[in-house]
């Protein structure tokens, strides 16, 4: 029987992302996975291959951006395809601001994410309150 990930996983790989659990973010990510980030220089960004260095990326977020969220997640799922809404919000070291839309195209494989490619509108940051 084959695995399909649902709406709820993503629900519950949002509210990870959201405690900064690294652990249970990954559990939805294959071995194999791919993660294209929202900026690089490359036309899709940065590409990161492989859950471990993944891991590695998004740890590296929460530890630049202590206070990091995606708010107002949404999630649906069709087929091998899925796509979750946010709004990222968060503070760097320099008290700068990014409040920001944006959304993840999921590419599945067996009920696990194989590809994530992140899209964020283009806002310049601002001073935090």
């Amino acid at each position: 029987m084959t695995k399909t990930l649902t709406a709820d996983d993503l629900k519950a790989t949002f509210d990870a992302f959201n405690r900064h659990d690294v652990a249970a973010v990954m559990t939805h990510f294959a071995d194999d996975c791919t993660f294209t980030t929202v900026g690089g220089a490359e036309e899709f960004g940065t590409r990161i291959d492989g859950a471990e260095a993944i891991a590695k990326a998004f740890a590296g977020v929460w530890a630049a951006m202590p206070d990091a969220e995606w708010a107002d997640h949404r999630h649906f799922v069709c087929g091998d395809r899925a796509v979750s809404e946010w709004t990222f919000k968060g503070t760097d070291a320099q008290g700068q601001r990014i409040e920001a839309q944006g959304v993840d195209l999921f590419t599945l494989r067996d009920g696990l994410i194989v590809e994530k490619q992140a899209f964020r509108k283009q806002r310049p940051p601002f001073a935090a309150k």
